[in-house]
């Protein structure tokens, strides 16, 4: 007659092995979307910060050259914040309602600012079909004075 409980000898050591396999299968993904979310959130903070301190420089300078030379500097130091390289970035810049003077009374500058987030913990060299970083990008409008034009 067959035994109908088995011996306490031969599930010994299973349950350790058991939770060492699934903790290592739910812990590694985990960590992954933690690491990926992490570099998502600093990118759009550095895209939004950038964007807005951008716009405010340029929309406070006395010159449409000088408030350019600010924006950039601005934004660089926005991006290095949050550790993102200036390679990583593309930036553009719209005045409203003289496209070539941003210094316009009563005129409005937008800034856009295009971060291109590297995935973590992937190589460089793994030449795959899915991307490899995701664009983030952000915006910031800025109103210039009525009173620039008197400064």
């Amino acid at each position: 007659m067959p035994r109908s409980n088995p011996s306490p000898d031969a599930e010994r050591g299973s349950a350790a092995v058991e939770v060492l396999v699934l903790g290592v299968l739910l812990l590694v993904p985990l960590v992954y979307l933690v690491l990926t979310v992490a570099a998502l959130q600093g990118a759009a903070f550095a895209a939004e910060g950038a964007a807005r301190q951008a716009a405010r420089s340029i929309a406070i300078a006395a010159t449409d050259g000088e408030g350019r030379r600010a924006a950039d500097a601005a934004a660089e130091v926005a991006l290095a914040d949050w550790h993102v390289a200036p390679g990583a970035t593309r930036s553009e810049v719209r005045c409203a309602p003289d496209p070539g003077d941003c210094e316009t009374p009563r005129g409005s500058v937008d800034v856009r600012v295009r971060v291109a987030t590297a995935l973590p913990l992937l190589p460089p060299a793994l030449d795959v079909d899915a991307p490899a970083a995701v664009p983030i990008e952000a915006h910031a409008v800025q109103r210039v004075s009525m009173f620039a034009a008197v400064r």
